[in-house]
């Protein structure tokens, strides 16, 4: 079975030891995913919508490297620092998968590396 790794170029990935995106034959797995630009930066400081947007437009890039794309997510597992902001959260979600329906998680976690992240989101895909 053919496995392809796939890297953002993200200062973490050689840091900690991991892919971006890992296709395994037709199953595409993206890792936890933040707000985080290509700068460095946290776009949408303070805004749960703006950041969940924002990690859902890289998804889908990173999808499209693999060969899939957003049609074929079977499931979205979504942390995040406050439940409270769930319905904007939700919002976005439903901006890419309200036809889609995959499987969703959306779970309140205590915080991530950088304190303005609200939202960290993992994926999975297949290639049909």
């Amino acid at each position: 079975m053919e496995i392809k790794k796939i890297s953002s170029g993200a200062k973490w990935e050689g840091v900690i030891g991991y892919s971006r995106a890992i296709r395994i034959g037709n199953r595409v797995i993206i890792t936890g995913t933040t707000s985080i630009d290509e700068n460095g930066n946290v776009l949408g400081k303070g805004n749960a919508y703006e950041q969940t947007k924002y990690i859902f437009q890289k998804i889908e890039k990173y999808l499209m490297e693999a060969g899939s794309s957003l049609d074929k997510v079977v499931w979205n597992r979504m942390y995040v620092t406050d439940i409270s902001k769930w319905e904007e959260i939700g919002r976005a979600h439903a901006e890419f998968f309200l036809n889609i329906k995959p499987c969703a998680t959306m779970v309140e976690v205590k915080g991530f590396i950088d304190p303005d992240m609200m939202v960290e989101i993992e994926t999975e895909a297949f290639i049909c």
